[in-house]
């Protein structure tokens, strides 16, 4: 078993424009942890998740992706090793559900022209596309998806080439609540599937959670407001500091909700 942390953020800074956006941030992700980057909008998340990605270098400080540290390692090389989902995936042509899955082999949007994959590379295809909950849209095109159907179909594309990480930003963004509760279902049962693999996803929505998250970090302002194990970062009062609001978080089965917590005044009457 590789002892090597996946990811390794040591006082990150990110300054653009004379503008710091993240400011001494540190992480550290191993095999088999499931993060959630939370915080509000502006806080950094996506920022972080840019370096977490290997599409951008810290201003200062170091990051280690996969044991490589930026700055001293091909980018685009590294990119091709990491499991990055774009919901903003700029295809154009009416690929199927397995088409568009095979091409997390080539690191391409299109299906390159004269690649055949392998029968083997099919069957994983396959199976990936069941584990997401597609089997009935296989040969389905793209256009005819709906937002919550493309979404899966991404995840199982970064899933092809064996990543032993995956980065999925705001990946409920847009879904309604069935869409939302396939997509969160999905992503549990392929934490359980994957036991080493690691994954981050950012939200600024507690309730798109999978249960399986192990570990969180609230950003607030570009910092680092707390890190570590789940149980002990998403309190109501922790949370509520991260979004400047008194929240009350609650937990049922596995999954987070939050209410506004409102001081109870005298009664009338």
């Amino acid at each position: 078993m590789n002892t090597t942390p996946v990811l390794r953020v040591t006082d990150a800074d990110v300054v653009r424009g004379g503008n710091p956006i993240l400011r001494e941030v540190s992480l550290t992700v191993r095999a088999g942890e499931h993060w959630a980057l939370l915080g509000a909008n502006g806080a950094g998340k996506s920022t972080l998740l840019s370096l977490l990605g290997a599409l951008a270098h810290p201003t200062r400080g170091t990051v280690e992706v996969l044991g490589h540290r930026l700055g001293r390692v091909d980018m685009r090389q590294l990119r091709s090793l990491v499991g990055h989902v774009n919901q903003r995936h700029d295809l154009r042509s009416p690929l199927k559900v397995r088409d568009v899955v095979l091409t997390g082999l080539t690191n391409t949007v299109e299906r390159v022209p004269r690649w055949k994959p392998t029968a083997e590379q099919v069957a994983v295809a396959h199976r990936l596309i069941g584990l997401l909950g597609l089997d009935d849209r296989l040969e389905a095109r793209w256009p005819t998806l709906s937002q919550g159907e493309r979404g899966r179909a991404l995840i199982a594309r970064a899933l092809m080439p064996s990543p032993r990480l995956l980065l999925l930003d705001e990946p409920a963004t847009g879904l309604d609540v069935a869409g939302r509760e396939q997509l969160i279902e999905r992503i549990d049962a392929l934490q359980h599937a994957y036991a080493e693999l690691a994954s981050v996803l950012v939200t600024h929505h507690l309730e798109e959670l999978p249960p399986g998250t192990t570990h969180v970090m609230l950003l607030r302002g570009g910092r680092c407001l707390a890190s570590g194990p789940a149980a002990g970062v998403l309190t109501s009062d922790q949370v509520s500091k991260c979004f400047d609001h008194p929240i009350r978080l609650t937990r049922v089965d596995g999954r987070w909700s939050v209410r506004a917590s409102r001081p109870v005044g005298p009664r009338v009457g």
